[in-house]
């Protein structure tokens, strides 16, 4: 390529620019400053990060990556008019087009990621004293963003020429018919509402429902089911239109776990089982793991079938399952050890069999003896009788 060439296609002296050369120098811009952009944006959220209020980060890593398309999305639509205008004049009017869906579409996409970046911060940043309840911030978050979407859809049709109104009533008649057609849905979407609004559980809650064979730890809450961890590593989806219609325990917000126990101790430690009472409960009473503000009680229960039942009532402070045990383990192994240190003895099931003595096996013999000779002789007596009749 000689030199009048060069100056043909970079516009010097009287000629134009070539638009190739024009269309080269625009990307290139393009990149140049996607690339400044993208570093003063790291620079920015870096010196951000040093200041008490979270918020500033929240916008700044929302637009990192809208930014960056939007340049890009400007430089092309640039490039791509100066080389419609070359190659076809009608071209421009589908740039213009594609230029304005992409603006609504990028101001769409930055919204929702504010609304992300929000949800995140409300939820796990160390900069707010107090964090939202991770269902209350999941919720408010799926709600926002779906009416963003919705809002963004209208938008790109009447940018596209379509008309809302007919749109609109077009959803409201259509609406009345997915109503009937989709009532489950609609029942199940309603339900998980209820469970957003009234927080009967959250997730990480363990959970369970008297009602039905439900019980396990809430992983995840949507607007159609809500997906339970079982004991058994199972996942459990339950639609959420079920939660209005059973009961559901919450174990997790619990406040107290409770030491039920009965313990029997034999019949012929009966003279001991005050002393053992009185030390057990003082034992109850002082120990460290127990809240002895709520209800406590250790009394005698019940004359067993083979042992003298008493029961231990308490709460415990903790209610962690692990700890909870330890603690109910070294309740019931100083309760025996009280028992031990008087001689007595826990019962379990016995039989007492009483031997009669000499004298009366005897006699017993005797009358065992008399009753064979009387049924022997018994026979003998009948024929007698027989052969007087014949005679």
């Amino acid at each position: 390529m000689n030199w009048e060439t060069m100056q043909v296609y970079l516009g010097l002296g009287d000629t134009k620019m070539h638009w190739v050369v024009r269309v080269f120098l625009v990307v290139l811009g393009t990149l140049i400053i996607n690339f400044i952009a993208t570093r003063i944006l790291m620079r920015i959220d870096q010196q951000l990060e040093k200041t008490k209020t979270p918020w500033d980060n929240v916008l700044i890593h929302a637009a990192q990556k809208p930014i960056g398309v939007f340049i890009w999305l400007a430089g092309l639509s640039i490039a791509a008019e100066i080389s419609g205008t070359e190659i076809d004049p009608n071209f421009s009017s589908l740039i213009k087009a594609i230029r304005e869906v992409g603006v609504i579409v990028i101001l769409t996409w930055f919204v929702l990621r504010c609304i992300s970046e929000s949800e995140r911060t409300l939820t796990n940043s160390s900069k707010i004293s107090t964090n939202v309840d991770y269902t209350t911030a999941s919720a408010i978050s799926k709600l926002l963003r779906a009416s963003v979407v919705i809002t963004s859809a209208l938008v790109v049709l009447q940018t596209l020429g379509y008309s809302i109104s007919g749109v609109l009533a077009f959803g409201g008649i259509g609406g009345i018919a997915v109503g009937f057609a989709a009532k489950d849905l609609l029942a199940n979407f309603f339900g998980g509402l209820m469970v957003y609004l009234d927080r009967p559980f959250a997730i990480g809650d363990w959970i369970r429902s008297p009602d039905q064979n439900i019980e396990g730890t809430v992983e995840h809450i949507g607007w159609r089911q809500t997906r339970i961890r079982t004991f058994e590593k199972r996942p459990l989806y339950v639609p959420n239109s079920t939660f209005s219609l059973i009961s559901v325990e919450n174990p997790s917000r619990m406040t107290h776990r409770r030491i039920n126990e009965t313990i029997g101790v034999r019949y012929s430690d009966f003279s001991l089982l005050p002393t053992i009472l009185s030390e057990i409960k003082d034992m109850v009473a002082n120990h460290e793991d127990l809240d002895t503000n709520e209800t406590y009680m250790v009394n005698f229960n019940q004359f067993g079938p083979s042992s003298l039942d008493f029961f231990i009532y308490a709460y415990t402070k903790t209610v962690d399952w692990r700890t909870y045990h330890n603690v109910k383990q070294d309740v019931l192994f100083k309760a025996m050890q009280i028992i031990e240190s008087h001689d007595a003895e826990v019962a379990f099931p016995t039989h007492t069999v009483h031997m009669a003595d000499d004298s009366q096996m005897r006699l017993l013999s005797e009358q065992v003896n008399s009753s064979d000779q009387l049924t022997k002789e018994q026979p003998q007596k009948e024929p007698s009788k027989e052969s007087k009749s014949s005679q």
